[in-house]
């Protein structure tokens, strides 16, 4: 067989040389979202599971998105939250060893013609909130309003006013689950709290409290003195962001 051999010219050679040695061109860093939350059970000594005991949650949190503002203010589109086996969710019924009268529910046909306090039954709505997001360039206010909504739901009842009113349910999913959580509560945010008149909403913070009395329970307190639970945010631009706390018990 013929072997064939290829001369470079130097003045090529000397080329491919010197481009071997220049540096690559920097890459800007994927942008990254994180969370800080923080949550506190009141009070936060435990009931047991033969005296469940009713408690409020108070939560809070932010979100903020590395990179150049004005550039990286991804929307959020689904929130899923994991809270301790140690808790009881009484929207469809009570547990054992308690006595009185379920909250009343109200469905999403109904908030969806009207304000929960308006439409819904009352005692129906369970807690309040409130924060700010991203319209483009401008802060705009976000009002809660907690409403159950049955054995596997919670409704987060959402007011925009800028840049266009916007009043909509949106559905929490409770699904129990095993190990050391005992519910997960997944919220999909609908396509229109996403984009409010063509412009994108960029949650920044949020803040929640969950105050109906025989609604959320406790049942016990881990042998650490704190009970677990865990965000995850999932964004249009962006990685899901995941934050790991914990509050304290006795």
């Amino acid at each position: 067989m013929r072997k064939l051999t290829f001369l470079l010219p130097a003045a090529a050679a000397a080329a491919l040389s010197a481009s071997a040695v220049v540096p690559a061109i920097a890459q800007s860093p994927e942008p990254v979202t994180t969370i800080e939350a923080s949550g506190k059970v009141i009070p936060n000594k435990a009931g047991t599971k033969k005296k469940p005991k009713s408690v409020k949650l108070d939560f809070k949190g932010s979100m903020s998105t590395s990179g150049e503002d004005g550039l990286n203010k991804p929307v959020v589109n689904k929130i899923e939250i994991l809270l301790p086996k140690d808790g009881y969710y009484a929207g469809g019924k009570l547990p054992k060893g308690v006595k009185g009268k379920v909250t009343p529910k109200c469905s999403e046909s109904a908030m969806m013609n009207g304000l929960p306090g308006d439409v819904c039954p009352k005692g129906s709505i369970v807690g309040k909130g409130s924060g700010n997001a991203w319209a483009d360039t401008v802060t705009t206010k976000v009002d809660l309003t907690f409403v159950n909504g049955g054995a596997n739901t919670i409704y987060a009842f959402t007011e925009l006013t800028n840049p266009a009113v916007v009043q909509l349910p949106v559905a929490g999913k409770i699904k129990k689950q095993s190990g050391k959580w005992g519910y997960k509560v997944t919220f999909t945010v609908p396509e229109d709290l996403q984009v409010v008149a063509g412009t994108p909403i960029s949650l920044r913070d949020l803040k929640a409290k969950i105050t109906a009395k025989n609604y959320l329970f406790t049942t016990g307190c881990p042998k650490n003195k704190k009970w677990p639970y865990e965000v995850t945010t999932y964004q249009n631009t962006t990685a899901p962001a995941n934050f790991k706390g914990t509050t304290p018990c006795k």
